[in-house]
């Protein structure tokens, strides 16, 4: 079974803390295991040149989760090598005042990838039936209606060329408080800390029926969710780099045909 086939949403997916766990590419050296993730966001960085060259396909990649489930660190991980040309990060926060003013995908589309560009979404527009659905902002057929949004919106995406890549990097509430009392115990990591991180945790159980109920509406074969165990950060980048790797190896990528006419030209 590769990786895409292996961490792909399953029917009758639940999110479970102890799934959070789980390492399955793992060698069990963590060194090892670092060596092969460094490798793997080399490969992808040739093939994210080959990619940009074509300049014909794109591909949205959505990274969502709870706090500190490790989106900015898999950023770093899997596209340490990556040239910032052709490829753009966009980390979503709550909506402004302007953004509320118009429908929730308003802000999402001007920022889906051009030709030739990879767009890493850090949240997305998941948030808009996480969030508002567990502190009741909308109502369960609001919810809905938001679902049937998202399919449509992928689904126009994908038949207009966009390649849709997304991962639920899942850890669990352990592993959550760990990460976070680490920020509180280290005065640099200050600033990543945010008191109102600690009032959402009181809400676990709901985010968890919340994120179970949005991975089984919205997953779709043009469209795919893949659950990514995340209570180990290096098998976390490992997981999402050799999805990446083999997605970009499965689209066939091949630089532009030489040009015949160039062949006698001398710049002087």
């Amino acid at each position: 079974m590769n990786a895409r086939e292996l961490f792909r949403l399953s029917k009758k997916y639940r999110v479970r803390n102890e799934d959070a766990s789980a390492k399955p590419l793992s060698s069990n050296d963590k060194a090892v295991d670092k060596s092969i993730v460094e490798t793997l966001s080399q490969e992808i960085a040739a093939l994210q040149d080959i990619f940009y060259a074509e300049h014909r396909r794109k591909i949205m990649i959505v990274l969502q989760g709870m706090d500190t489930a490790g989106k900015d660190g898999t950023i770093r991980a899997v596209f340490q090598f990556t040239d910032p040309l052709g490829i753009r990060t966009i980390a979503f926060k709550a909506p402004s005042t302007a953004e509320k003013e118009h429908d929730f995908l308003w802000r999402i589309h001007w920022q889906v990838p051009a030709q030739g560009e990879i767009v890493i979404f850090n949240r997305s527009h998941y948030e808009d039936v996480l969030v508002p659905r567990v502190h009741h902002w909308i109502d369960p057929g609001e919810c809905r209606l938001r679902y049937a949004n998202i399919r449509d919106f992928e689904r126009m995406l994908s038949e207009t060329g966009t390649v849709i890549l997304k991962f639920f990097l899942h850890i669990s509430k352990d592993e959550q408080r760990g990460r976070l009392q680490a920020r509180l115990d280290d005065p640099q990591k200050h600033w990543k800390f945010d008191p109102q991180d600690l009032e959402e945790r009181k809400l676990w159980e709901d985010y968890q029926d919340a994120y179970t109920e949005m991975l089984q509406e919205t997953d779709a074969e043009h469209a795919p969710w893949y659950v990514i165990p995340a209570d180990s950060k290096t098998h976390r980048n490992l997981a999402i780099a050799t999805v990446i790797r083999d997605t970009l190896v499965g689209m066939k990528l091949a630089y532009p045909e030489p040009r015949e006419d160039y062949a006698n030209i001398k710049v002087v």
